[in-house]
């Protein structure tokens, strides 16, 4: 079969499955929309600007566990997308971004629309293409896709110049499903005399805490994580990109850990004997301070990037693959060894554990003047039944969702966790309903961060995405306000938006029903109106205190014992 390379193209994205591509057309790329336009089985999804493109693709990518496409032209459009690539790459989010080149005889000229796109995104994808030939093409998407969603997950972008897409001439096309990508080799058996050993360390331990990131859902290893878990009658804690992977309903689960995470789940992990760490990362938004990170204990860490080891913290077991493979054995080793674990020691450390809980460190003032913030999350979680796929931007709102929106499954919660980029929550939300339109999705965002990215309220629009958009207004840069008020001595240097738009009106002119909710008494009411509203997007622009503070908070350089507690909180616990 001969085909043009902008017909290869579109066949490649055939080939691995591709149902949506976020993009945005322009001059460099024309020869493969219109490619696209031929094809029935891959949908187009118009954005307004590349950088939501980006985030749609990384919310669709995050929701399903598919990798997002992204199409985009050249020079500005690139250029747009740095922002979502980096995004998906702190997180290992799975994408491929086509970005359309000018010819080659043009490259390196400055021509117009010409940027190095390569060189732009070297920093901030996991590899990125070049392509100089048309016979090529194919054998670069297969490549592509494989590094892209094997390993430890990342976007990965193609640059494709002009001419090599020309519809005129045309090539033979063949579509390699095994292909060797030099250097790239991925380990794929895990030592099982390693495993083994950990599961001996595991039930020789009196005072255990497990400790899992965004790595277990990546693995889709969920599963294998909770029977683990149980098994062992073990605290488990999550990162924010982790929450989700084990059920927040459980008993054995003490909530998010770090800077913003639960007393009980913090004291746990500064006094553990035997940690055990599932695809984290160990950032520096969970370690705190470094020389104080889990002082007593003996750290094993599972992940499949052998770069992430001893990365930050020295750990004394590692254990190198995929999660989901490592956790099976592990617990066919931990069941041989069960019988090791001193019930009496796990008893003792469970009531201390139970003592720290009784902190209550989640407690807020109730108000009857003014909505409090984490009430329209408990409130969203109450008439979601927990169920809903939910978005956020970055910020006060990102970690009110985290503490008070208890998440049961994994993929249900889709945020910026590592780059913590504002203007994410609304796009991500359109490749969430995309991938399941059928399911409930939620944008809680902030008067701040949907401004970044408000045009796609017109993406929505023309794709009929029935999104409940919940903006905690609270007329601040929310986060920025916190810390100018406990380390600037409250000064709120250009921190207060005083010149929003009325929200309400504003997603009324875009096509969609516009809800102001400004008085406690009416918060349950009227979100739930919000929620029955099944085939339109709502937006509610709740008028929220501006004073509440996300409780607790490790100052950054502190260790886990070293928290701010929400004055609400139960004095009567000792701190240590």
């Amino acid at each position: 079969m001969k085909l043009s390379g902008s017909e290869i193209i579109i066949e490649s994205l055939k080939k691995e499955g591709v149902d949506y591509i976020f993009g945005y057309p322009g001059g460099a790329v024309l020869h493969i929309y219109d490619a696209l336009f031929a094809a029935k089985d891959i949908k187009h999804v118009l954005v307004r600007h590349e950088q939501g493109a980006t985030h749609a693709a990384d919310g669709y990518a995050r929701a399903c566990n598919k990798p997002g496409v992204v199409l985009v032209t050249s020079g500005p459009g690139i250029t747009n997308c740095v922002t979502g690539i980096a995004t998906a790459h702190m997180d290992s989010i799975p994408m491929i971004v086509i970005s359309g080149q000018v010819s080659r005889q043009y490259v390196g000229s400055d021509a117009f629309q010409e940027a190095d796109a390569t060189g732009i995104t070297r920093p901030i994808c996991k590899h990125n293409f070049l392509i100089n030939d048309r016979e090529s093409i194919a054998d670069t998407f297969r490549k592509a896709f494989i590094i892209a969603t094997t390993g430890r997950p990342g976007p990965v972008i193609i640059d494709i110049p002009k001419d090599l897409t020309d519809p005129n001439i045309k090539i033979d096309f063949e579509y390699k499903k095994n292909i060797k990508i030099r250097s790239y080799k991925i380990k794929t058996n895990e030592d099982e005399n390693k495993i083994e050993d950990a599961a001996k360390l595991l039930c020789s331990a009196k005072k255990p805490m497990i400790y899992t990131g965004g790595g277990v859902i990546l693995s889709k290893a969920s599963k294998e994580l909770i029977k683990l878990t149980r098994l062992l009658k073990y605290p488990i804690t999550n990162t924010l990109m982790g929450l989700g992977a084990y059920p927040s309903s459980d008993d054995q689960f003490l909530g998010m850990l770090g800077m913003h995470g639960t007393y009980e789940a913090n004291m746990a992990m500064h006094d553990c004997d035997v940690l055990l760490a599932v695809g984290a990362r160990f950032d520096d938004r969970v370690t705190g301070d470094t020389k104080q990170f889990c002082p007593k204990a003996k750290i094993i860490h599972i992940d499949i990037d052998p770069s992430s080891i001893s990365k930050i913290i020295e750990v004394d077991h590692s254990l190198i693959g995929d999660t989901k493979n490592i956790l099976k054995k592990l617990t066919s080793f931990v069941a041989k060894y069960k019988k090791n674990i001193n019930n009496l020691e796990l008893e003792k450390w469970w009531k201390k554990i139970k003592s720290w809980q009784r902190k209550n460190c989640l407690s807020y003032k109730k108000s009857k003047d003014v909505i409090k913030p984490q009430s329209v999350i408990e409130t969203l979680h109450k008439l979601s039944k927990g169920k809903a796929f939910v978005t956020s931007d970055v910020g006060q709102h990102q970690m009110w969702v985290a503490q008070y929106y208890k998440f049961d499954k994994p993929n249900r919660w889709i945020n910026s966790g590592g780059l913590g980029t504002m203007g994410f929550g609304l796009p991500a939300a359109i490749g969430a309903q995309l991938a399941y339109p059928k399911e409930e999705v939620i944008c809680v965002t902030g008067e701040a961060s949907i401004l970044m990215c408000i045009q796609e309220l017109s993406t929505c629009l023309q794709y009929g995405l029935p999104i409940k958009v919940i903006n905690l207004n609270n007329r601040y840069m929310g986060m920025v306000r916190q810390w100018q008020e406990f380390f600037y001595e409250g000064r709120y240097a250009m921190s207060y938006m005083d010149a929003i738009p009325n929200f309400a009106k504003l997603a009324e002119s875009f096509g969609h029903i516009g809800m102001v909710i400004d008085k406690p008494e009416n918060l349950e009411k009227d979100l739930q109106s919000a929620l029955s509203q099944k085939n339109r997007l709502v937006f509610v622009d709740v008028i929220t205190d501006q004073t509440e503070n996300v409780y607790p908070m490790i100052v950054s350089g502190k260790g886990h014992h070293e928290m701010h507690l929400a004055p609400s909180a139960n004095e009567d616990i000792e701190l240590a």
